[in-house]
């Protein structure tokens, strides 16, 4: 857990000392609130991916069909609604089943089969883009201006951000209150010190982050469901037996098996989770742009990965977090877009990226000898 905060704590200097280098770069267009606003949504659909690949790392898995999977999931959601002109309402359920069932066969595969999950996610990334091919033919389709566009692109009034700010300080306050009541560590000012820092840090990114928000649009539609799904995943994989089951798989599938956990049906039920992301996460990102087109969600699988890794995730299992996962996730973005503001090229956005992907991996192993 010690290491856990420390590589917390790293990542959040590290995502700082990147926005202070595009600020002195960019003459402070980086931290405008428009572009914040811009990086956040652009931050989001990676990040929505992210929060169900770091179930799937945790569970020693990997899935690499979640870029495509989440384009075809765009694209039917467009086919539904457009072509078909099926309700918004409808269209959407309809797409989360499909995610659902997507991620269902591919636990099948994985658990029952006991196919590799390298193999059936590659079989199913070539899948999906062939699919999407096949069902756009090659063209794209084009979003109505209605509330299922709006989605993607809409902000949240200034008013309801307020609203937004006083109940996740609320709920900060009581998180934060319980874990010094369930505290073993004595009730001391200089014990309790570290818990009070942590939670006034985390009320001040709140008050920043929404203040910030409002001084542009407000808070963006995409980043409410991203916030709404990292607390409901966090609940899932901190105070279940769900979530307790998976980092036990993920650190020795034998000795869980022996211990009585069904990890067939566990792996089986975190890949039908990735499902249910795969599907939020294809409508968000086709909402945003408003259209689906054949080249949706391409490299996203590897961009979510890259964020578990940098979020502290372990690629052997066992150990990684939400809140990690979704940090990853905006450093990446933050890289994208601070390195496209300051006019780097495509080869140079790559390079950089590589780069920090690599040093992340050199120190997790390096803080692994060092335990």
């Amino acid at each position: 857990m010690k290491h856990l905060n420390l590589r917390t704590y790293a990542m959040v200097i590290a995502l700082i000392s990147i926005w202070i280098i595009f600020t002195l770069l960019t003459n402070g267009t980086f931290l405008t609130a428009r572009n914040l606003s811009i990086l956040s949504r652009q931050a989001t659909v990676t990040a929505i991916l992210a929060i169900g690949m770091v179930l799937v790392i945790i569970s020693a898995n990997i899935d690499l069909s979640v870029g495509f999977g989440s384009g075809l999931l765009g694209v039917i959601t467009a086919i539904l609604h457009v072509s078909m002109e099926l309700p918004i309402i409808l269209t959407l359920i309809l797409v989360v089943c499909i995610g659902i069932l997507i991620g269902v066969l591919h636990g099948f595969l994985i658990a029952y089969q006991r196919i590799p999950a390298f193999i059936v996610t590659l079989g199913g990334f070539l899948l999906y883009r062939g699919l999407m091919l096949a069902f756009t033919k090659g063209g794209t389709i084009l979003l109505p201006d209605n509330w299922l566009k709006s989605i993607g692109t809409s902000h949240l009034p200034p008013q309801i951000g307020w609203v937004i700010m006083s109940i996740s300080i609320g709920l900060s306050v009581y998180v934060f209150y319980r874990q010094l009541i369930s505290s073993q560590l004595p009730k001391t000012f200089k014990a309790q010190l570290p818990t009070m820092m942590k939670l006034l840090s985390t009320l001040g990114c709140i008050i920043v982050f929404v203040m910030v928000m409002n001084s542009y649009k407000g808070i963006p539609l995409p980043v409410c469901i991203l916030l709404s799904l990292a607390f409901i995943f966090h609940f899932i994989a901190n105070r279940t037996r769900f979530g307790r089951y998976v980092y036990a798989i993920g650190g020795n599938a034998e000795a869980s098996y022996l211990s009585g956990i069904n990890v067939r049906l566990i792996t089986m039920q975190v890949f039908a989770l990735m499902g249910v992301l795969m599907a939020v996460a294809g409508v968000v990102m086709t909402t945003r742009l408003g259209s689906a087109g054949p080249e949706a969600g391409r490299l996203l699988e590897l961009d979510a990965i890259a964020a578990c890794v940098i979020g502290g995730a372990s690629l052997m299992g066992g150990r990684g977090t939400i809140f990690g996962a979704i940090l990853g996730a905006f450093v990446m973005a933050s890289l994208s877009n601070g390195m496209s503001m300051a006019n780097m090229g495509p080869a140079w956005q790559d390079i950089i990226k590589g780069v920090v992907l690599v040093a992340a991996v050199g120190f997790d192993m390096a803080s692994r000898k060092n335990n």
